[in-house]
């Protein structure tokens, strides 16, 4: 029996109408005639939901029992005794109860699958493990339930649900996704419109990339070379010259016009030293087209219209986007040029797009790869013209019938002699030298057809002939070797230059610096070795590129950086001329790994600085906020031990009343210093257990006046996973906070609330509130907003709460109370497997 298959219905959010467009399709298969079970399908309770499970045939859940409580689970081998040819199995990122066949439900539905039986699953973006900081990032919630990302990959059909942030939240404010108790929290948390915007924007993006793997799958297979404008691609080949940045956005503007378009930025160096571009303009260009949303590629290839057309054929681009060119009219003399040869060859599925810019016309400017070295089309020219040239041009003068004269015939050969000293250098200019006096000497002297001269003013004209052709040979290539030499000079000028703006910048990015590296020298990979002593073992401090060496005697190249650190690079190995300027880069490196390390050293030591500063602002404390209290019982002591007046009842019962009173107070400023001094030292080791908020919120209520507060946790809750004291301090340092900024006219509000994997705990003030620049703050250690009378208070329940949160895995975070006041918000995590709220959010939630 073969393996079944997996189709997915993948949603931006709860609530978009995963489950029902599964239902629908289980409906349309049911009126084909397949066999199409419900293995799993969660309601919520949703009446268009529910309605939709009319007609199809439900198959028995498990029961489970889990610390007291009953739970349904999807029923495995049910499904699989029963064999449908397709179940409905709904939340493929669930976890199952403990005591279920798995742990999660996907390796329920990968059972399925292996046994032959098609299944339809629903998912939201947010639970796609891959995605989970980026979702947090952005929602502020860590999701518990993940799925894999290649189980949904690996799916055979992916369906996107889609719909817009406006209609999700009417949809909600209609009811039709959760209870009303729970609308006014989900919209003002998890449904505000920026997530839903930006969850939506996630669910596209990674739908699209699904898509072209599909689609470079099946070119591969098929073997297709050819260009499939299914996407607009924008190729941006850079040269390095100041052009780039003006075709880099020329680019931009292309792709806003059509949405869903990408940049791809590549230069392309060639394998034979120093690249010909700057590399702090190379920095610049990246930094640019990274800014506007494209990428950068770095590609090694000597000839650089087929490097460029087999990366642009490769990334299924769609559109090229050159420069024109920067030569002058007499260097076209090299060849057609890269644009004109890459828009010959692109072929019919490749439009090719020349930009004019400012430095048209003026020159390259650039400094060349290699010093003296000239490409191997000039060179082989440069022998045609110098040994070929001479023959054919000898065969053209003696077919003439009137000869222009010896004297004109030696110019015509000194010609040749120079143009193959500019094409090709020094060699085939002597080589067209010695061709040229032999011709003129055996066709055009008299006697002909002999090596002998009879006339001494023919042999001096063939001597001085040599003679001049040797020397403006020499001249030139002397000419060309000095010109090559000043571009490399200028080279590593601006290689320099660039390390030294770094340093005083204060660049600290030790990768960056490494790949500019590689990019200069056209290396594969480099990375920075160091080790303590001679007899310690290389350790990699950096690197980048692909399989980088660990040791420096495997590398190709090495530079040692003192004693014990050293640049390894591999790929190719560098003349002797190279290594000065890497040397320079090698010492940059280790300059940049120090002041990496600095920095941190640097903030290890803030840190101390910090905690000195709180040591300081401790006895303050002490000695200010601490002795009031204390002050308040040495006077009521002190006066109840009077022999000098006669104290009532009444007032015996005030005094002592005050010495309690004080003493409480001194009790939580002690209990709120010592908790400080335990975060900040980092002594909080919570004990996580799993228990219920109405176990420890109401004890956590006696330090604050009766009717004080209107308390609100619904039994349905889920336990949480936390730190039972830590807790109770939190909440209890929060209620007295909101009850001693609370007017009086209404209690304060502390409810709780169930939102997907977690538990929001929020207390309601209606005081005057605090505005936004001051919601941070108000959690810093020390910190009293507003008009609080001294002795009311060191300023740290908050920052205690807040550490204590977060040293549980929640958050604790400040919100305007609609209406004026302020909220907090405690947000915890739910125990795995704890009973579940009617209406959850949203890793439970489906439409």
């Amino acid at each position: 029996m073969g393996r079944g298959t997996l189709r997915i219905y993948l949603g931006a959010a709860p609530g978009v109408g995963k489950t029902y467009a599964m239902l629908s399709e289980a409906h349309r298969r049911v009126e084909r005639g397949t066999d199409c079970v419900v293995a799993f399908v969660e309601h919520h309770d949703r009446p268009r939901t529910e309605v939709m499970l009319h007609g199809l045939e439900l198959l028995p859940r498990r029961e489970l029992e889990y610390r007291g409580s009953v739970f349904t689970e999807m029923d495995v081998d049910a499904v699989l005794e029963r064999a449908p040819a397709v179940a409905l199995v709904d939340e493929l990122a669930h976890t199952n109860v403990p005591g279920s066949r798995n742990a999660k439900r996907w390796q329920d539905v990968e059972e399925l699958l292996r046994a032959g039986i098609d299944v339809i699953s629903t998912v939201n973006i947010q639970h796609l493990e891959s995605l989970g900081d980026v979702v947090e990032s952005i929602t502020g919630v860590r999701q518990r339930e993940t799925v894999p990302d290649e189980v949904v990959r690996r799916a055979d059909q992916i369906e996107l649900v889609d719909m817009s942030p406006q209609a999700l939240r009417r949809r909600m404010a209609h009811g039709n996704i959760y209870q009303p108790d729970k609308m006014d929290a989900a919209l003002s948390n998890y449904f505000r419109p920026g997530n839903l915007t930006a969850l939506r924007e996630l669910a596209l993006l990674w739908v699209a990339d699904r898509v072209d793997e599909y689609l470079q799958q099946y070119r591969g297979e098929h073997n297709i070379r050819t260009t499939w404008q299914a996407r607009e691609r924008i190729v941006v080949g850079l040269t390095g010259g100041p052009e780039g940045r003006t075709l880099i956005r020329r680019a931009s503007r292309m792709a806003a016009k059509g949405s869903g378009s990408e940049i791809l930025a590549v230069y392309i160096a060639r394998s034979d030293g120093l690249t010909s571009a700057s590399p702090k303009e190379l920095a610049v260009q990246r930094t640019l087209v990274e800014d506007l949303g494209g990428s950068f590629h770095h590609v090694i290839g000597d000839d650089i219209p087929a490097a460029l057309l087999e990366f642009a054929r490769g990334v299924n681009s769609t559109q090229i986007v050159l420069g024109s060119s920067r030569r002058k009219t007499w260097q076209y003399i090299y060849g057609p040029g890269v644009g004109a040869t890459v828009a010959r060859e692109s072929g019919p599925d490749l439009d090719v797009h020349i930009v004019t810019h400012e430095e048209v016309a003026k020159g390259r400017g650039l400094p060349m790869a290699r010093g003296a070295r000239l490409g191997r089309a000039r060179i082989i020219w440069g022998w045609l013209v110098g040994v070929v040239g001479p023959v054919l041009l000898a065969v053209v003068l003696r077919s003439m019938e009137d000869a222009p004269g010896l004297a004109n015939d030696v110019l015509l050969f000194l010609f040749l002699t120079v143009a193959a000293a500019l094409l090709g250098g020094v060699r085939p200019a002597l080589a067209s030298a010695a061709v040229g006096s032999m011709l003129l000497n055996y066709w055009f002297t008299p006697p002909t057809h002999t090596l002998t001269v009879q006339d001494p003013e023919n042999l001096v004209a063939i001597v001085i002939f040599f003679a001049v052709a040797v020397a403006v040979s020499s001249v030139v290539d002397l000419a060309a070797r000095r010109t090559h030499q000043a571009a490399r000079l200028r080279a590593e000028s601006e290689i320099l230059s660039f390390l030294a703006g770094s340093v005083l910048r204060g660049e600290t990015a030790l990768d960056a610096l490494l790949e500019r590296v590689r990019e200069t020298f056209a290396m594969e990979s480099v990375a920075l070795l160091e080790r303590s002593s001679d007899v310690e073992p290389w350790t990699c401090a950096g690197s980048v590129g692909p399989a980088p060496v660990t040791r420096p005697d495997d590398a190709d190249v090495d530079m040692p950086v003192g004693d014990n650190m050293a640049l390894a690079l591999s790929g190719r190995v560098l003349p002797a001329e190279d290594r000065r300027v890497l040397g320079a880069f090698a010492a940059q490196a280790a300059v940049v790994l120090d002041r990496q390390r600095l920095v941190g050293e640097a903030e290890q030591a803030r840190r101390l600085a910090e905690g000195n500063r709180i040591r300081t602002a401790l006895l303050a404390a002490v000695s200010h906020d601490l002795r009031t209290p204390l002050a308040s019982i040495k006077a009521a002591v002190s006066s109840l031990r009077s022999d000098d007046v006669a104290w009532s009842e009444e007032d015996e019962a005030e005094l002592l009343e005050g010495i309690e009173d004080g003493a409480d107070r001194l009790d939580h400023l002690v209990g709120n210093l010592l908790d400080m001094s335990r975060l900040q030292t980092g002594t909080v080791t919570p004990l996580i257990r799993e228990i219920d908020l109405d176990e420890v919120v109401p004890m956590a209520l006696g330090g604050v006046p009766e009717g004080s507060v209107d308390l609100d946790i619904p039994e349905t809750l889920p336990m949480v996973a936390v730190d039972p004291g830590l807790l109770e301090r939190v909440v209890a340092n929060i209620v007295e906070n909101a009850v001693k900024y609370n007017p009086g006219q209404e209690p304060v509000a502390v409810a709780a609330s169930a939102l997907g994997g977690r538990v929001e705990l929020r207390v309601v003030d209606r005081g005057r509130g605090v505005p936004d620049e001051a919601k941070e703050r108000i959690f810093e250690p020390f910190q009293r907003y507003g008009d609080a009378p001294r002795g009311a208070g060191v300023g740290l329940g908050l920052a205690v709460s807040r550490g204590f949160a977060e040293a549980m895995g929640g958050t604790l975070d400040a919100e305007d109370t609609p209406g004026g006041g302020l909220t907090m918000v405690l947000t915890l995590t739910a125990a795995p497997g704890g009973v579940r709220a009617e209406a959850e959010l949203p890793a439970r939630a489906t439409s």
